[in-house]
């Protein structure tokens, strides 16, 4: 049975953070430590648990490296990841309910079946400043889990 969470990590550091549609654990996990610029986090309670109205405090934050967490609402997805100088490393596959946070590193995407999916990042986005795209040199065969 495939885990309900993976870390993808290339050459000792943490690229993405992968939640399956088949994770479901009671109360609240964070998944991210607090220094992220994104939080990952899980909740789930019963019928009846109140989460105390709240609102969130002006906190001067600086973010130098954009996280993304997208959410695979219907279909598939190949993420392929790439380090900092554009190498090929690994690949998944993610499907309906999966969630993937992305830390470090490139990613490229391949759709596989009809796609919809959620993404959320920090702002103020900041047009083709925001990113380096590249074409990268793909092994014959990818490796795929």
């Amino acid at each position: 049975m495939a885990e309900a969470r993976e870390d993808v990590c290339i050459d000792g550091l943490l690229y993405a953070i992968i939640l399956r549609a088949l994770h479901d654990e009671p109360g609240i996990q964070f998944f991210t430590p607090n220094e992220y610029s994104q939080q990952l986090a899980s909740m789930s309670y019963q019928p009846g648990k109140v989460i105390p109205a709240h609102t969130h405090n002006p906190v001067p934050r600086e973010v130098s490296h954009t996280q993304e967490t997208l959410f695979i609402r219907k279909g598939s997805v190949r993420v392929d990841f790439y380090t900092q100088q554009r190498e090929y490393r690994t690949s998944r596959v993610l499907g309906a309910g999966d969630v993937i946070l992305l830390i470090a590193g490139g990613h490229g995407f391949e759709v596989l079946e009809e796609l919809n999916m959620i993404e959320v990042k920090q702002g103020p986005y900041t047009g083709e400043q925001d990113k380096t795209r590249f074409t990268p040199a793909m092994p014959a065969k990818l490796d795929v889990k």
